[in-house]
């Protein structure tokens, strides 16, 4: 799922707890193919995370299909429904256009009786794959396209259902199944996006002819009806199933769950709240007219904000080191202890010695106008710790700095400092604990990347950078402990561990990929969720 279909989740079950109704959840698994037990569950595991629960036990359209069976051999007793066996190419080409009529399949007339021994040879296997398909007899001249002798069944052989099994070698279409099967559950209003809208009469058209066949056919007092609403447009994301997939099988993300994908189970991995997705789909609203594009700001606001509301933590985790000696230092063993805000989050000890690191952007040894942060002669103050005065810059043989030599003032622990001194965020040399942290930025650095001739020419070439050398402080440890003794795949409704890396931005700690790395003998793994602040174009320097 992706968030095109969060919206269409937060809708529906957002519908049902306005006005006190119930939101069914049923999977349409009419084609044996394409169904594993593998995407059921991770559908099921997106709705819960997104926090909602569906009324009662999950339905399938496989629960109907003995009942659509006998309803599709009553239809063709009453004439309405005949074996067709023109090819697929045929039957496309017989349907005509939006501006031309079709023509009858010469199978049209075909005798009932004829009809259901066929479709009974169907049933039993006797009938080759692509052979014959059950039709609906409505009008081949309608205006509506799709009203133009739907397909009701056709034939799969060989392909066990993964809830049937071999039971059956004849499915249902979509469209034949999904009005049925809502009259069935005694749904009322079943909501989808606009390009179900030419199946809208159909879909009544089914239900009416059914409930016409008497004897309580239907168990529902009021046919449900259809209503449609304008799909999710956004800018820097593709929702297309197969450009999705093509992403995945060419290897430019590295799985569905990528933090880079536009995927429920992605933007979780990425750290992204569920009541982030909520308020942006509250915002987005509904409308049957498809809208402008949608900012990705949006989206990233509705996520700073929600994790402004839920992350506790706060951490100082340098992303790229650069050395500080403290020349003037002579203590040792000094820890700086954190008053504790909240028992649950372990005490915050930062050990304090001569050697130190600092984020390599806060430091410029030919500072440009409005850089406030460290430079030869100038000073900073270090979070929860003292000010710092740069003396020299060190520099290897290629001409980079390596190494600042510093001074410190031993006066200054616990004190405000003094006006225009920036406070920078640090790490102990010896005391930190390596992390690797993942920078993530947009997928895709065009806002429209479908309007491309080919949409990979418009991917973002800086869409992940890796810190593998960033050192947090010690009690990351105990936050990230519990990671190698949790199992894969456990229950992930809580979404993962967050916190917020002072002035880099909110970090999601990767459990899967932190078990892994912890296994080999490597650090924890953190997913950069949003930055603290709006961080500009995509592939563009991000200000921390």
């Amino acid at each position: 799922l992706h968030i095109g279909h969060a919206k269409s989740i937060c809708l529906n079950f957002g519908i049902a707890g306005k006005f006190g109704g119930a939101c069914n959840l049923r999977f349409d698994d009419t084609n044996p193919a394409s169904e594993k037990q593998e995407y059921i569950d991770r559908i099921q595991e997106d709705v819960r995370w997104l926090g909602f629960q569906w009324n009662g036990p999950a339905h399938y359209a496989s629960d109907y299909f003995g009942q659509l069976h006998d309803w599709a051999v009553a239809f063709i007793e009453r004439g309405w429904a005949y074996i067709d066996e023109l090819s697929a190419e045929e039957i496309s080409e017989y349907r005509g256009t939006l501006t031309s009529p079709g023509k009858d399949s010469p199978y049209r007339s075909r005798p009932a009786a004829e009809n259901l021994e066929l479709f009974q040879n169907m049933k039993a296997g006797k009938l080759a794959e692509g052979s014959a398909v059950l039709r609906a007899k409505i009008d081949m001249a309608h205006r509506n396209v799709i009203m133009r002798d739907p397909i009701m069944y056709r034939i799969i052989r060989d392909t066990p259902h993964p809830r049937t099994g071999d039971t059956w070698c004849i499915y249902p279409s979509y469209d034949w199944a999904h009005g049925l099967s809502d009259s069935l559950e005694a749904v009322t209003h079943s909501v989808c996006t606009l390009e179900f809208n030419m199946h809208n009469e159909l879909y009544d058209w089914f239900n009416e002819q059914v409930l016409s066949l008497g004897d309580g056919a239907l168990p529902c007092d009021v046919l449900p009806r259809q209503h449609e609403f304008a799909r999710l447009e956004m800018e820097y994301i593709v929702v297309s199933k197969r450009k999705l997939k093509r992403l995945v099988d060419g290897g430019t993300v590295d799985s569905w769950d990528d933090p880079r994908m536009p995927t429920i189970s992605g933007m979780r991995r990425r750290g992204y709240p569920a009541a982030a997705l909520r308020r942006f789909c509250e915002l987005v609203g509904v409308t049957k007219v498809p809208s402008a594009f949608i900012k990705f700001e949006l989206l990233e606001a509705c996520v700073r904000d929600a994790l402004k509301q839920e992350t506790k933590i706060k951490l100082l985790c340098v992303l790229k080191p650069l050395r500080v000696v403290l020349t003037n230092y002579e203590g040792e063993g000094e820890v700086i202890e954190l008053p504790q805000e909240d028992e649950s989050i372990p005490k915050r000890r930062l050990p304090f010695s001569r050697n130190l690191f600092i984020e390599r952007e806060d430091f410029m040894e030919e500072p440009e106008p409005g850089f406030k942060r460290l430079a030869p002669g100038r000073s900073v103050k270090l979070r929860f710790a003292y000010t710092i005065t740069c003396e020299e810059a060190v520099h290897d043989e290629a001409g980079e700095i390596v190494e600042l030599r510093c001074s410190y003032d031993p006066e200054s622990l616990g004190k405000r400092p003094p006006k225009k001194v920036a406070v920078v965020h640090w790490a102990d040399a010896a005391g930190s604990v390596p992390v690797r942290a993942r920078l993530y930025d947009r997928l895709f650095a065009e806002p429209r990347p479908e309007e491309c001739n080919d949409f990979m020419e418009a991917l973002n070439t800086d869409s992940l950078e890796v810190c593998n050398d960033a050192r947090c402080e010690p009690c990351v440890s105990e936050l990230g402990g519990a990671v190698s003794s949790n199992s894969e795949g456990g229950d992930v409704s809580a979404g993962p561990l967050c916190a917020q890396f002072e002035r880099c931005g909110y970090f999601a700690l990767d459990e899967a990929d932190s078990r892994k790395s912890l296994e080999g003998g490597g650090p924890l793994v953190f997913n950069r969720a949003v930055t603290l602040n709006e961080s500009g174009k995509p592939g563009k320097s991000k200000a921390s």
